[in-house]
């Protein structure tokens, strides 16, 4: 039997992050558009950065800026498949908001350029 994805690893800046299921990976890539022209259709390029999406919970003893900083830095993300993606570029996009009562649940959301992918 084939395994498939199911489990998504964070490791931001060296520092594991556990994350809840529904972790999100989009690596960079090129997007095709398509452009009409007369009664035909071409495809112009353009650069999408990559993008990773991830919530975990803040505990005690945890600090703020574990989780945020306005720099870039390393951001791994590591299958249970397998493979590992580094982004030595990555960087959050958005400051971090925490939500009480649902176990001080914190979004986060890093962009990025290519990466690396490592196949263990």
């Amino acid at each position: 039997m084939t395994q498939l994805v199911g489990i998504i690893d964070i490791v931001w800046r060296g520092v594991f992050v556990p994350v809840e299921k529904g972790a999100k990976y989009k690596p960079a890539a090129i997007k095709n558009n398509a452009m009409a022209y007369g009664r035909q259709v071409g495809r112009a390029q353009e650069f999408v950065p990559g993008e990773a999406t991830a919530t975990t919970h803040f505990a005690k003893g945890r600090r703020l800026k574990d989780l945020y900083t306005s720099e870039e830095g390393e951001l791994q993300v590591h299958l249970d498949t397998g493979q590992v993606y580094v982004h030595p570029d990555a960087f959050l996009t958005e400051p971090i908001e925490l939500t009480g009562g649902e176990g001080g649940k914190v979004e986060l959301k890093w962009a990025f350029g290519p990466g690396e992918e490592i196949i263990n």
